[in-house]
């Protein structure tokens, strides 16, 4: 048997989010956020009719779920804050309850040994803002810099670890390329481009804001990162347009976050296509003078392209796919229920790339995991589920994430999405990720996982042999 043991101090944990996690009862003070709203108008939208209202309840079961954690080898978690709890009209009057929950839920996380991760924005723009525009809209970052200004002052004693927005990416491809997330358009790249050049200048005026009150702490992003792999890496073409997509979908934010600049390519692309975002004169050198101290890493699955075969969509606005076709590789392994290839060596390759080209900056892997329907078939005579694939899905990445360490990378952690299963988005609990089920129709139990008391082992053992 190998021995993978990993760094001392390791963060050990998983993620979540407030909007996921939290849900909502009478009196709470919160606001409807976007998916609140979609949720109102368009419920058939969401698996099962099931929305965020119902979220995991961990709003009033924080004390008892962080006893969970515990059992689960926790001594690190990462959740978010709800803009539409602490501010409810996403400026102006702040809700006491909110600063109370968080407060207490922050410090309950420490007193167990558990360090609070925190991260400021998980796609839950707040519906006042929404109507002026959202993201789309540069009112949307001055009111994103008060929030996050807000939020040091009254959370910056007992959060040292902050991030300023969880996949930046996903409310702009998400929401006006794809359309699966509020406000659900398609095809409007200039809009998408304009959305995340907001969110990356929000980003770095909140970092700004942080070091301004010199708080004892570390502020990041949270970046989804996929490498982007050529069909045939011996030809010139294929090459291209894995680069392109790198451009498009990892470097966009990766670039400006750490090294303070655009990636040139894509700026040439978005300049020949005339839709280039509105930009003041200051604000490129605040974006040069605010990157991240550390750098959250969710990796799921990788990105294989090829050279352009096929013809470019018809619409009045260019797609990224204009300049690739996506790769459909023979024989790859497949996490049937989400519809995601499973590549391991993905995540060392990840790493290795920050080690090269981001001068090796702090980072941790901040999300991984393996969506599964309908556990309940796992279920065995001691009541458990036995979830021996997501323990086997693990331990094939940390692996890697071992071997990169050992090559020199600066990663300091892994974090699994997520600690119990939550509701996600438009899918709801169709596919369950946590280390700890949730029964939704039996007063949202919980129960641990054959996996959570396996990673409870690895945690106190700092490793694994396999």
């Amino acid at each position: 048997m190998a021995r993978y043991e990993f760094p001392k101090n390791f963060w050990w944990g998983s993620a979540a989010s407030g909007p996921q996690t939290e849900g909502r009862i009478e009196g709470d003070g919160k606001s409807d956020n976007i998916f609140d709203y979609w949720y109102s108008i368009e419920p058939n939208k969401f698996f099962n009719k099931i929305g965020p209202g119902n979220a995991s309840k961990v709003y009033v079961n924080y004390k008892e779920d962080i006893q969970l954690m515990k059992k689960t080898g926790h001594n690190s978690f990462r959740t978010s804050i709800q803009w539409s709890r602490l501010i409810p009209n996403g400026t102006g009057e702040i809700n006491q309850k909110a600063v109370d929950f968080y407060n207490d839920f922050f410090q309950e996380l420490k007193n167990n040994g558990i360090e609070p991760f925190v991260n400021l924005y998980h796609f839950d723009i707040p519906m006042a803002l929404q109507k002026i525009g959202g993201w789309l809209n540069r009112e949307n970052v001055d009111a994103y810099v008060q929030y996050a200004k807000t939020c040091f002052n009254l959370f910056g004693d007992k959060v040292k670890f902050w991030f300023t927005h969880n996949e930046p990416i996903v409310p702009a491809e998400g929401g006006y390329l794809y359309g699966f997330h509020y406000p659900v358009k398609t095809n409007h790249l200039k809009e998408a481009i304009q959305v995340g050049y907001n969110e990356i200048l929000a980003s770095a005026l909140a970092i700004k804001e942080y070091k301004n009150l010199n708080l004892d702490g570390k502020i990041g992003i949270i970046l989804n990162l996929s490498p982007s792999y050529p069909r045939d890496e011996n030809n010139k073409e294929d090459v291209k347009a894995a680069e392109i997509s790198d451009a498009f979908f990892n470097r966009s934010f990766l670039d400006p976050c750490v090294k303070g600049y655009f990636p040139k390519d894509l700026i040439e692309i978005i300049k020949d296509r005339d839709i280039m975002p509105y930009i003041l004169n200051d604000d490129l050198d605040i974006i040069k003078n605010n990157v991240i101290d550390i750098l959250g890493i969710n990796y799921y699955q990788p990105r294989r392209v090829k050279a352009k075969e096929s013809p470019c969509i018809k619409t009045n606005m260019p797609m990224p796919e204009d300049y690739f076709d996506n790769y459909d590789m023979p024989g790859k392994k497949m996490n049937p229920y989400r519809g995601w290839e499973i590549y391991e060596k993905g995540i060392y390759d990840l790493l290795i790339n920050v080690k090269d080209n981001y001068n090796n900056i702090p980072c941790y892997i901040s999300e991984n995991g393996m969506g599964v329907e309908n556990e309940s078939r796992f279920i065995k005579d001691d009541g458990m589920i036995h979830d021996d694939y997501r323990i086997d899905f693990i331990k094939d990445h940390l692996k890697y994430v071992h071997k990169a360490i050992k090559e020199g990378s600066n990663c300091l952690g892994y974090h699994m999405w997520t600690c119990m299963d939550n509701w996600s988005w438009i899918n709801a609990y169709k596919n369950r990720y946590g280390f700890i089920s949730v029964d939704i129709d039996n007063n949202f139990k919980r129960s641990i996982k054959k996996s959570g008391y396996w990673f409870n082992k690895v945690s106190n053992d700092n490793g694994f042999e396999d």
